[in-house]
Parts: structure tokens; C-alpha cells; sequence
């Protein structure tokens, strides 16, 4: 094709590609800063950064670099010194994810000094949540994407005047200016998650150890949640906005999935059977593919109506459910408009606990009204309806919580509106109490004969083998054996 008749951006591209790549890339080098380690929880630890890669994704193509830097791994990046001179003879443009309650404070002083030389844009679901804060707390931070970031990514590397950018907050005139929020985008439209960047693979450890050989990863194949639970905010963005259910298309779903290494997948999704039609259809072609891993996925106990779907999950590898069950007491299940009743919790697990897989229930205690006695039917409730494993936290108020309104116009409840997270107590039961109920939940239902259960249904199952616990863990085989025996002791 004659070069007379190309458009000019492709001409320039051509004929002066120094010049053409200047004007397109505006930032030679950016780097995307996971900022958590030292600090970081277990649980923190074992996945990746999935939303800064979905950052990275929209905008690679539009810098002249990117460079991700996951600090929970980069040991010699901890140090700040080592940090700030990396960034400031090679960065132009520093991208932060802030996204946990945890630490939030310990990340601002880390954030804050860092360069202030280098144009740094923050976001992520807690830099949202506090940008006001952000802002106060770290001079240098130039700007903060509120909500989604994908698309205002995009806009900030091109140069579209910051005016122009919904969903972005920044510095003009020593003041802080907020634009009109950002419209949700189109989850069918957004690129995948640019997995290329890691240095290293995701894996499970405790206390330093290695406690398997599977790596960890994360997808996404829908976004929202259609129902209406009054505790939760997961289904909103940081601003409030209501997300309504959007789908992926399944092609797509299963393209990425071949390009994901780990041998464990946690889908992101709110609830990942909310279609129970397009979830069979995405295990089929999860089957016909031969996509050989293993899926965590989170649930309602509506999944138990569809024993052909439970079937072909089994096959293809679902083996983890989270299920959020919230509370045994109907009183407060209606209270938190969760849409189920304690009987039908019975019913579903006795129809769950007939396949191989892992269950592990969501509780939370505290509620409005609930006494000690009603919370610490837990455990007894989690063992009758036969569960592997239960995690359980204090009502919290989040920002938008439908149940801020109820908590104060409730006498005698309170919760704590800090930086830190908003936990709901009460005159009878302050943080102190909570501390003591939390403690006694857990050694109730942890007590040996459940942790025996759990090691021995995790190796049948095969989400680790008995001698990934050994090297892991060389003394717990004798201290099983000391507790047995002390357990035996005490009963005599």
C-alpha cells in the first residue's frame, strides 16, 4: 500500500518512529506498586495482585514500560532507600494499589515517602474509600482513581486533561478537586489481567512455609450480585454505585483460563452459581477443554437445587466452596434480609456433604440483639451441618451499609466510623467481650478432632498430600499424637 494514502498517526509511526513514539507514549516507564508486605496476612500472601494487573492490561500498549513490583515478594524493594532510588532514576509515572483495611495506615507512611518528584497516581477499593485522607496523609500522591479503574487508567496516560476524567480526584492550586463519578464499565469490554509481569509464582505459606506445591491465581467471569443481603456492600464499588449483574461471555472465560498456569483458581466471582444454566455450561466446556485445575469458588446455598450442576462442578474440578450462611437464628438471618432460613441451610448442606467437596462456611457475630448464648451456637450449628471450616467476623458498617441507619437509631449500639473499619459493638458487648466470644467460637469449633478432619478431607480430596504437611510442618505428626494422647488423658 502507498504510503501517501496511510492516516497519519500510522505515517508518522513510519517515518519518524522516535517522534511518533513520544507523542503516543507519554510516560516512558511506569511502575505498579503492590505496597503490602511484612504486615500481609496468610491469606493476603497466597494470591496475586488481580485488580493492579487489570490496571496494567489497559494501559501497557500506551507507555513506552511497565514494571509490576509485588512487595510481599520483592524483598530487597522493601526497603524504602532501595525503592525510592529505583523509582527515581527509572519511573516517570508510579501506579499504587490500595486495597485492604489492614495496614491501611502503615501503607500511607510507606507511600508517603516515596519520590515526590514522580507523578503518582493511588487507587484500589481502600484508596477510594479514604481519599480525602490519602490526600492529607501523603503530599506526594498527585492523583486517586475513585471506583473502577480500567478506563480512567487510560485516559490519565493519554493526556486527556484531568478535568475531562470522571472518577478522578487530584491536586490543583493547593486544593483537591473531585471530578463527576466514573460510569461502571463494560466487564465484556475490559482486557484480561496481564499476568506476563510476574516475577514469581503465588503459593500457600504459613509461618514461612511452603504447605503445598499448588500455585494460586485468580478470574473473574461475572461482575455484581442480583440479591440484596442487608450486611453487605461487596456488590457496590467504594462509591456507593450499585453494580448490576453482568455476565462475561463463556468463549471468553475459558480463553483466559488457558492462559492461567497455577494449578488453583479462586473465581472472584460475588456468587459464581447466581445462573446455575451458564455456570454447567462453563464446567462442560471447562471439561471438553481438558482445563485441568482446581477452582475455589463463593456460593449460596442455592447451589443444592441442582444436583446435575453439582455433578459436572465435581468433575471439573471445583473443589473449594465458600458458602456465606451468616448466622442459625432466623431472627437474624430476616434481619440481614439474607433471603434464607435455618432449615433450609440444614437441607442444602445434608444435599452438599454427599460430594467431595471442601465447605467452608462464612458467620458473622455481634449482631443487633444477639445475645453471648446465640452466638456461641456457631460452632455447634457449623458441626451439625457438617462443615470442614468456618471463618466469622463482628457485624461491620461499611460506608454505604444499609445497616449503618439501623445500628444508630439502635440504643446502646455503636460502631467504629475509624480508618480502620467500622465494627458494630454495644454497651453489653464492647471490643473486649467480642475479643472473648471470637476466641471461644474458634476453640470450639477447631478443637482436635475437627483439624484432624479437615487435614484428612484436604489430602482425599487432594488440595495438598500428606507429605506437603510433613515437609511443611516435620513435628505435626507427633504433636498430633501428644494431643490424642492428652485428650485421652483427660477423659480417663
Amino acid at each position: 500500500m502507498d504510503n501517501a494514502f496511510l492516516p497519519l498517526p500510522k505515517l508518522l509511526e513510519l517515518v519518524l518512529p522516535d517522534y511518533y513514539n513520544h507523542r503516543m507514549n507519554r510516560y516512558e516507564h511506569a511502575l505498579a506498586l503492590y505496597p503490602y508486605f511484612g504486615h500481609s496476612t496468610t491469606a493476603m500472601g497466597i494470591f496475586p495482585p488481580t485488580g493492579l494487573e487489570y490496571i496494567v492490561a489497559s494501559m501497557k500498549d500506551l507507555v513506552g514500560k511497565v514494571t509490576l513490583l509485588d512487595l510481599r515478594y520483592e524483598r530487597s524493594y522493601q526497603d524504602l532507600k532501595t525503592l525510592s532510588t529505583f523509582i527515581r532514576d527509572n519511573i516517570d509515572l508510579l501506579c499504587i494499589s490500595i486495597q485492604w483495611h489492614s495496614c491501611f495506615k502503615q501503607v500511607c507512611d510507606f507511600i508517603s515517602q516515596l519520590p515526590h518528584e514522580v507523578c503518582t497516581v493511588a487507587g484500589g477499593y481502600k484508596a477510594t474509600q479514604e481519599v480525602e485522607y490519602l490526600f492529607e496523609r501523603c503530599p506526594n500522591v498527585d492523583m486517586i482513581v475513585r471506583g473502577e479503574g480500567e478506563e480512567i487508567i487510560k485516559q490519565i496516560v493519554t493526556g486527556v486533561p484531568y478535568e475531562n476524567i470522571r472518577g478522578l480526584s487530584y491536586r490543583r492550586n493547593e486544593r483537591i478537586v473531585h471530578n463527576e463519578i466514573h460510569a461502571l464499565p463494560d466487564i465484556t469490554r475490559i482486557s484480561f489481567p496481564d499476568r506476563s509481569l510476574r516475577q514469581h509464582d503465588y503459593r500457600a505459606v504459613v509461618y514461612g512455609a511452603r504447605i503445598s506445591n499448588h500455585t494460586f491465581d485468580t478470574l473473574l467471569t461475572t461482575r455484581g450480585c442480583p440479591f440484596k443481603c442487608k450486611f453487605c456492600t461487596f456488590s457496590l464499588n467504594p462509591l456507593g454505585q450499585k453494580r448490576s449483574y453482568t455476565e462475561r461471555p463463556v468463549e471468553s472465560v475459558i480463553e483466559e483460563l488457558k492462559t492461567v498456569e497455577a494449578s488453583v483458581v479462586q473465581l472472584s466471582d460475588d456468587n459464581f452459581f447466581t445462573n446455575p444454566k451458564r455456570s454447567e455450561e462453563l464446567c462442560d466446556l471447562i471439561i471438553e477443554n481438558n482445563i485441568k485445575k482446581t477452582f475455589i469458588v463463593q456460593a449460596r446455598i442455592d447451589i443444592a437445587k441442582y444436583p446435575r450442576l453439582l455433578k459436572k462442578a465435581e468433575r471439573a474440578g471445583f473443589k473449594v466452596f465458600i458458602i456465606g450462611i451468616e448466622s442459625p437464628h432466623d431472627w437474624i438471618l430476616e434481619q440481614l434480609q439474607k433471603g434464607i432460613t435455618q432449615q433450609q441451610v440444614r437441607d442444602a448442606f445434608a444435599v452438599l456433604t454427599q460430594y467431595d467437596f471442601y465447605l467452608h462456611g462464612y458467620f458473622i457475630y455481634g449482631n443487633i440483639g444477639e445475645t453471648e448464648e446465640e452466638m456461641l451456637c456457631i460452632p455447634k450449628f457449623a458441626k451439625e451441618i457438617k462443615l470442614d471450616s468456618i471463618s466469622f467476623q463482628k457485624l461491620r458498617i461499611e460506608k454505604f451499609s444499609p445497616l449503618k441507619e439501623v445500628v444508630e437509631a439502635t440504643p446502646g449500639y455503636y460502631y467504629n466510623s475509624s480508618h480502620i473499619g467500622g465494627s458494630v459493638y454495644s454497651e453489653r458487648y464492647g471490643h473486649v467481650e467480642l475479643k472473648q466470644i471470637r476466641n471461644r467460637i474458634r476453640s470450639e469449633f477447631y478443637d482436635l478432632g475437627q483439624i484432624i478432619h479437615i487435614i484428612r478431607k484436604a489430602i482425599r480430596i487432594g488440595l495438598f498430600s500428606w507429605r506437603d504437611l510433613s515437609v511443611a510442618f516435620p513435628n505435626l505428626p507427633l504433636l498430633m499424637y501428644r494431643l490424642a494422647r492428652r485428650k485421652r488423658h483427660k477423659k480417663k
